[in-house]
């Protein structure tokens, strides 16, 4: 009965030793890595065997529970729906990354950090496992720890690096931030059900206040490791920084353990307050719209991924939030398309965000340069890099013909039938959040015609492409098989959805029976025929070019070009200049530096115009409060330098505050 929930756990466990063999083996061997490689897959196939098992059992849940020796909580885990989908891109991105990595950070070419990598690497994947997996308070947030910890020695791989190293304690103390936020819920949840059980459901006994403070505390814990805007400061920096494989990681699976606690604590209210759900459909909205603002304008192309992370976390939520609303004011269809889309659209940011991550990182290894304005032209020296990047950045974008299009296309469903709700008019307005979700589409479609076409199209920038080529198979197998995994999800829906619909009857069983299923409220199957159509059309337009290309010489005549003897890539357009007028659209949310170097009249020497986007949040917020409270500390410092009975009356001070704080 209970051997997917044992299989699993199995899984845990190789996963969790994947890097312990490489640390007896020597640095400068492949060996560790072969073996860390092989118990990766070893643990995907287990896992994988595990949740095959569990949905074709039919089962709605297993749980296992054993006492330990700390004084509070107990080993409690837990299999369903929810739990079996957000397992699936952990165990698909482990594996993929574990086989990139044989190329992309071979252990004889990284010997200082290769093993801790891949230790941390297996402990980080063990760990998220465990944050889904566990049905306790307290194992829960020991995993989460664990995740917490396991993620800051991955983002500080290269910790010689300062931007690196920088980029690591940001990440640390959001981490951190965001667990003492997740123990006061723990803690407030023991309160009102008295035991540490995880994701009970609440009746109305809860107080108003009680279910708002949890509330308040999860949206601040799961919302930083989401990466919600404004509580995404950590993220461009850590996506930026890390190793490929990693960003591939946190971006695809560890912003997904963020949403996965929201959708819980959604759980835990049978009719949750109305704020709720509108509080999370403002904030997926303004992280839409203003994490791929500032994705447009990034001249990093990690940067330019990690701020759409932003943006797909944002979207996300909207259909969160959707449902959320839909249970308060018992709308089952809203129920079905909110959450059906949100979670669609997890699995599909789980294959095309690690693709274009990997995309990068191919791209970083041939020119070692993140810079977009320095590259072009590379689909002709990285043609099988280019067609696979592509597909991922069309499948992003939310267009026709793949799958981003159609989790996106069920949010816009639940965001319109709002509009005719028999509720006297009270949710019409919640439809113009469609207008947020079209604005997102179309400028992400910009940002990645900016990223693709001044990165492969175009004449060269620089020196730094002229030995770049496609890498060898260990790094073009993984992005191949998500690739194709983008594509079948948009052929194949219909396979999708029992195991969505599923998962929407965990989270609010009446919603199913009453509201429908995703089959009847949106007509998936003309949709994969369109998918199919557009699809086989682009295949047929490429294969058409590609053979006129191979039969018919081609003809290089001069082009008109104002008397200039010929073109060069100072004659096209650069990323910053495609962008330019996005940026200055929204130069009052942007905060654009411009670092301009004066051009002497005579004989002027090779210039360069540097161009950055600071974070609003980040650059111009936080770290000036944080120096701010530096500088009036430091005031205090004379303080310290005191004789002992002063402190003695420091302490005395302290007590009398804390005895009348106890009186009141």
């Amino acid at each position: 009965m209970y051997m997917s929930l044992y299989i699993t756990l199995a899984s845990v466990f190789c996963m969790t030793l994947s890097g312990v063999p490489g640390l007896f083996f020597s640095r400068r061997g492949m060996t560790g890595q072969r073996i860390a490689m092989l118990l990766n897959l070893l643990a995907t196939l287990l896992g994988g065997a595990a949740l095959l098992m569990f949905v074709s059992s039919g089962s709605r849940i297993q749980t296992l529970t054993w006492p330990w020796s700390l004084p509070w909580g107990r080993f409690g885990v837990g299999l369903d729906c929810i739990t079996a989908l957000f397992l699936m891109p952990v165990l698909g991105i482990s594996i993929a990354g574990s086989i990139y990595a044989m190329e992309y950070w071979k252990q004889n070419r990284h010997p200082g950090n290769g093993r801790k990598l891949r230790l941390c690497w297996g402990i980080m994947n063990a760990a998220m496992m465990m944050v889904v997996l566990a049905r306790d308070g307290v194992l829960f947030l020991m995993a989460w720890e664990v995740m917490a910890l396991a993620a800051f020695f991955l983002i500080t791989t290269e910790d010689h690096d300062p931007g690196v190293h920088a980029a690591g304690w940001i990440y640390l103390i959001a981490a951190h931030i965001g667990i003492i936020a997740l123990v006061a819920m723990v803690v407030l949840m023991r309160l009102t059900t008295g035991s540490f059980d995880l994701w009970i459901t609440l009746h109305g006994s809860v107080p108003s206040a009680m279910a708002a403070a949890m509330f308040i505390l999860a949206l601040v814990g799961f919302g930083l490791k989401a990466g919600i805007m404004p509580l995404h400061v950590w993220l461009p920096g850590a996506h930026a920084n890390a190793p490929s494989h990693v960003s591939a990681l946190f971006s695809g699976v560890m912003l997904n353990i963020g949403i996965y606690g929201l959708l819980r604590i959604g759980e835990t209210m049978t009719a949750p307050p109305l704020w709720w759900g509108l509080t999370l459909l403002i904030l997926g909205a303004g992280s839409a719209v203003v994490g791929v603002i500032f994705a447009v304008c990034q001249n990093d192309y990690k940067r330019l991924l990690a701020y759409s992370s932003v943006e797909n976390m944002g979207i996300v939520c909207m259909g969160l939030g959707l449902a959320l609303i839909g249970r308060s004011v018992n709308r089952p269809d809203l129920i079905v398309l909110g959450l059906g889309g949100a979670l669609f659209h997890v699995l599909n940011h789980s294959l095309f965000k690690p693709l274009l991550f990997m995309g990068a990182g191919n791209l970083l290894h041939a020119t070692h340069t993140r810079k977009i304005d320095s590259l072009g032209g590379l689909a002709a020296k990285m043609p099988i890099t280019a067609i696979l990047f592509f597909t991922g950045a069309l499948a992003i974008c939310g267009l026709p013909g793949l799958n981003g299009f159609l989790s996106e296309w069920l949010i816009y469903l639940g965001l319109l039938r709002t509009a005719t709700v028999p509720q006297g008019g009270t949710l019409v307005w919640i439809s113009l959040a469609a207008g947020a979700l079209a604005a997102t589409g179309a400028l992400a479609v910009a940002g990645f015609v900016k990223l693709t076409g001044s990165v492969f199209l175009g004449n060269k920038r620089s020196d730094q492409i002229s030995h770049a080529h496609d890498p060898g198979a260990a790094m073009l197998l993984p992005m191949g098989i998500l690739a194709s995994g983008c594509c079948a999800m948009a052929l194949f829906p219909d396979v999708t959805m029992p195991f969505l619909a599923r998962a929407i009857h965990d989270w609010a069983p009446r919603a199913t029976t009453a509201g429908g299923s995703i089959g009847a409220l949106a007509p998936l199957l003309e949709m994969a025929i369109v998918n199919a159509v557009l699809l086989l059309a682009a295949a047929a337009i490429v294969s058409v070019l590609w053979a006129v290309r191979k039969t018919r010489a081609a003809v290089r005549r001069p082009t008109w070009s104002c008397a200039c003897a010929r073109t060069s890539s100072r004659m096209q357009y650069t990323g910053a200049s495609f962008s330019r007028m996005l940026a200055q659209m929204f130069s009052w949310m942007i905060p654009n530096t411009h670092a301009e170097l004066p051009v002497p009249r005579y004989c002027p020497q090779p210039m360069e115009i540097v161009r950055d986007v600071p974070d609003v949040v980040l650059d111009r917020g936080l770290i000036p409060c944080f120096a701010l409270t530096r500088r009036l500390l430091a005031r205090l410092r004379p303080l310290q330098n005191k004789p002992v009975n002063m402190y003695l009356a420091y302490m005395l001070a302290i007590l009398l505050l804390l005895l009348l704080a106890l009186g009141f």
